[in-house]
């Protein structure tokens, strides 16, 4: 099942963090702790429309019980130009509403390692890595913080970075320096030290790209995807079928076979529909796949044995999945 308990929350504070970022901490409506989380760890709000979106948990504390049954939760949410109504919707509230959000779920936790971990944050990708650099900080584990954004202004939670990190953040200003130079940062980085990467598409894209020309090992670049996905220019209608029922279904251009299946009353496990987190993947019994995850390898793409049904779609006109 992919349905989580669901949580009813209070907003208890709004703070405008920069121009387009609010900070938004909620707490339950009945005094009770929340459940735990870890670094990476996000929700998902459900909105007025019955869709949902996901935003990261932030934690600005290196107390190491900051985040264990936590009497509230802190989001940033930056408001999007143009919104799908989520960031609109966050934007709106005030302290005194109630939302119902789903229990924190984790697609981007920190992996154990002996390494001092980079952390590579830009804009609002912010949000998960300032509660990694406060896990790290409770550990006292060696970390470098690099905080990218179009101004120094646009820089949400600045100051708790400055306190958790101190001289081992960088700070770089677009709108100064031109764009951050994602691929020096990473042929710089020695003895295989790990990199948490999020923010916009193009970084992470390129960081993606980096990684595979200088020959990473698979796992040493994490990252977490906010945007979602888009329709291409000539997507194809095609048809799946399930294997374990015989069941076709027409999957149109512009819609995932994730949302076609929900919508037919189906429950298949996922969670981030972007592509990046996994728990969709299903095995390809007939038919080729269209990948466009972030999450197979390369061999894995070209074996076309796998897919991620939130993003992927197919270059036959038919696929029969184990499903």
């Amino acid at each position: 099942m992919h349905e989580q308990a669901r949580l009813k929350l209070v907003v208890t504070e709004v703070r405008q963090e920069t121009p387009l970022i609010r900070a938004i901490r909620l707490a339950p409506v009945q005094d009770a702790p929340l459940p735990s989380w870890q670094a990476g760890a996000h929700i998902k709000v459900h909105l007025p429309q019955g869709d949902e979106r996901s935003y990261s948990l932030v934690n600005a504390s290196a107390n190491p019980s900051a985040s264990a049954n936590p009497r509230s939760y802190l989001l940033g949410v930056r408001l999007e130009a143009p919104s799908q109504g989520g960031s609109v919707y966050m934007h709106s509230l005030e302290a005194g509403d109630v939302i119902s959000a789903s229990a924190p779920s984790n697609n981007f936790p920190l992996a154990a390692t002996d390494k001092p971990v980079i952390l590579l944050a830009g804009g609002i990708g912010v949000t998960p890595l300032v509660s990694m650099a406060a896990e790290l900080a409770a550990r006292g584990h060696p970390l470098r913080f690099y905080y990218a954004g179009r101004t120094r202004a646009h820089l949400a939670f600045l100051p708790v970075i400055e306190g958790l990190v101190g001289d081992k953040l960088a700070i770089h200003a677009d709108d100064v320096s031109g764009l951050f130079d994602v691929a020096g940062l990473m042929t710089s980085l020695k003895d295989d030290e790990p990199l948490y990467c999020c923010g916009p598409m193009p970084m992470i894209e390129l960081a993606i790209e980096t990684a595979k020309r200088l020959g990473w090992r698979d796992g040493r670049l994490h990252f977490e995807i906010f945007t979602a996905p888009q329709p291409r220019a000539g997507d194809q209608a095609f048809e799946v079928v399930l294997k374990t029922s015989g069941e076709s279904f027409h999957i149109p251009a512009g819609k995932s076979i994730l949302d076609v299946l929900i919508e037919a009353g189906k429950d298949p496990l996922h969670d981030c529909k972007r592509g990046d987190c996994g728990i969709c993947q299903v095995e390809v019994v007939e038919g080729v796949p269209d990948h466009r995850d972030f999450i197979l390898t390369d061999s894995q793409k070209a074996a076309g044995k796998l897919m991620q049904i939130c993003v992927s779609r197919s270059k036959t006109p038919r696929l029969v999945l184990d499903l």
